[in-house]
């Protein structure tokens, strides 16, 4: 039960700072999405997200900001595989399931709804 607290506490400050963004800033949603994704990678660089995933669960691994995490675990595992040139190759390792999906889905929406426009 503990978890689910903390899950539900770190998800929402996720989403407070993305909404801060956006409103505060004026930042557009695509801006705020990047925005998002690259502190999750530069915090995955250093080491700091993973342990906030283990401490928070799908509270932390569930936002956008997971998937800037996601990326560059890849290329560092990778990187460590196969030296440097896994940095490329390496990046999409972990996150190709979710980015095959959202595209087969995005297509398959635009066949089945009419588009706005």
């Amino acid at each position: 039960m503990d978890k689910l607290i903390w899950a539900f506490i770190i998800g929402g400050l996720i989403c407070v700072i993305g909404q801060l963004l956006l409103d505060g800033l004026k930042l557009t949603p695509a801006h705020t999405t990047v925005t998002l994704v690259v502190v999750g990678a530069i915090l995955g660089g250093l080491g700091l997200y993973d342990p906030l995933v283990k401490f928070a669960g799908a509270g932390a691994s569930v936002p956008i900001s997971s998937f800037g995490n996601s990326l560059v675990k890849g290329a560092l595992d990778e990187y460590a595989a196969v030296g440097p040139i896994g940095v490329l190759t390496g990046i999409f390792q972990i996150t190709s399931g979710g980015i095959s999906s959202a595209i087969i889905f995005g297509f398959l929406g635009a066949l089945i709804f009419k588009p706005k426009g």
